[in-house]
């Protein structure tokens, strides 16, 4: 069993936008499961979609009026407003039980259901294509990998409160992000690398040759 919900970095040049929000999911009715709010401690509601096999889990195992620490997808369709894809959960306790082999409920019982980053944390990767330091405001596209039946999906963009000089517009960084409300806020940033042009020509790390970008699998 891993020991993170978020998946560490193979590539350099790796898109992604993942995170962890704890609190109660409430859907729209008792018939529309796959849509709701996630109330946070604060009383704040997100709006929230479930994905996949998570409704399983959701009608099976959990107790749907408890807390979890969810795993999810951030986007952004309106300012100040997060939207949030629950593709999972972090709560090695609950589905070492409800989904694992005995060894692997055993492996499970060393996995604390804590992360050490906390809760609401996200981690972002992609190609920064607004910044307005004097406005605490930028703003990363991400690029997803194609699915299975071959549909590729647009980029999305993900709105960003923090800082970051222009000089880095265009270049693909690694930010380390904290929910705050509706927000999300930067906490670290590295920056990795210029972004390569069409044709491989035009900038400095397409000259020297660097690693092209990987999408993300959201």
């Amino acid at each position: 069993m891993r020991d993170h919900p978020i998946s560490p970095v193979t590539e350099p040049l790796q898109y992604r936008a993942i995170g962890v929000v704890r609190g109660v999911y409430r859907p729209e009715s008792d018939d529309q499961l796959t849509r709701g709010v996630l109330i946070d401690s604060d009383g704040n509601e997100l709006e929230a979609v479930v994905l996949g096999r998570m409704l399983t889990l959701m009608r099976r195992h959990l107790d749907m009026t408890a807390p979890h620490l969810w795993v999810v997808y951030p986007r952004c369709r309106e300012s100040e407003q997060l939207h949030l894809q629950i593709a999972g959960i972090w709560e090695p306790s609950t589905l070492a039980t409800a989904e694992s082999s005995d060894a692997e409920a055993s492996d499970a019982q060393g996995v604390q259901d804590q992360l050490p980053e906390g809760d609401d944390f996200f981690s972002i990767r992609g190609e920064l294509i607004f910044t307005k330091p004097e406005a605490n405001e930028l703003v990363v596209k991400v690029r997803q990998l194609p699915r299975a039946d071959g549909f590729r999906p647009l980029p999305f963009k993900v709105q960003l409160t923090g800082e970051l000089p222009l000089e880095h517009l265009r270049h693909f960084v690694s930010l380390d992000v904290r929910r705050q409300g509706q927000l999300l806020a930067v906490e670290a940033v590295e920056v990795i690398a210029p972004m390569p042009t069409r044709g491989g020509k035009g900038r400095e790390g397409s000259r020297k040759g660097g690693a092209r970008p990987r999408p993300a699998k959201t």
